[in-house]
């Protein structure tokens, strides 16, 4: 009888041990699949094709000069950028490259909620960008203030923090000694969530006219 209960003692503990590393295995897979994304990209890029990143679904391969099948710094960044399913936060100060504007049109059509943030002064400019995503209905605000407002970063989702030195323009892309972080940590990305509602707040129309307004009373 002892030795029934020694082999069912035994047999148990075999199956309990069993179960814990499997156990262990799903939660480091679990762990694993979790990682904070943290990536560096640095520029100028690779010039190469990024059609396939508007157009993923095209039956149609894609016939310019360009090199094809290629990931480089900027596809990386554009990837970034269209992942967003729900929001996306730009403060930018200069803003004149065509395919970062597509990648923001396209997820306006998508239906993404998007806010855009930019100087006043180089909103202005030749080829700028920022009067095309205006026209497209997107709400865009432009700093006011007589400093510059020269911030480059993006909040993709409210979790995804796309910074540094980098200028959404041709040139900062393709001739520039640049650097973009690619940051899911939260106590990294809050405080930009946290100065990109400052200054969508402090950059409100309404607070200008409402302050023009009551000067005028004056």
């Amino acid at each position: 009888m002892s030795l029934m209960w020694s082999v069912k003692v035994v047999g148990l503990g075999v199956v309990a041990f069993s179960l814990s590393l499997e156990l262990l295995g799903w939660l480091f897979g679990r762990l694993r699949h979790k990682r904070t994304l943290n990536k560096v990209l640095f520029f100028p890029s690779e010039v190469a094709c990024v059609e396939h990143l508007f157009s993923p679904n095209s039956a149609r391969a894609c016939i310019c000069p360009l090199p094809h099948g290629v990931e480089t710094s900027f596809s990386r960044l554009l990837c970034h950028i269209l992942s967003a399913t729900s929001s996306l936060d730009l403060c930018v100060f200069s803003f004149s490259n065509m395919d970062l504007s597509r990648a923001v049109l396209l997820l306006h059509k998508k239906a993404v909620t998007i806010r855009v943030l930019s100087d006043k002064d180089y909103s202005a400019i030749t080829g700028s960008q920022i009067g095309i995503l205006r026209k497209a209905g997107i709400c865009v605000r432009c700093d006011g203030d007589s400093a510059y407002m020269h911030h480059k970063f993006a909040v993709v989702d409210g979790r995804l923090l796309i910074t540094g030195s980098l200028n959404w323009t041709l040139t900062a892309v393709q001739s520039n000694l640049e650097n973009i972080l690619i940051t899911e940590e939260a106590e990294l990305v809050q405080p930009f969530i946290k100065e990109f509602h400052r200054l969508w707040v402090l950059n409100d129309p309404a607070r200008f006219y409402k302050n023009l307004i009551s000067d005028d009373e004056h």
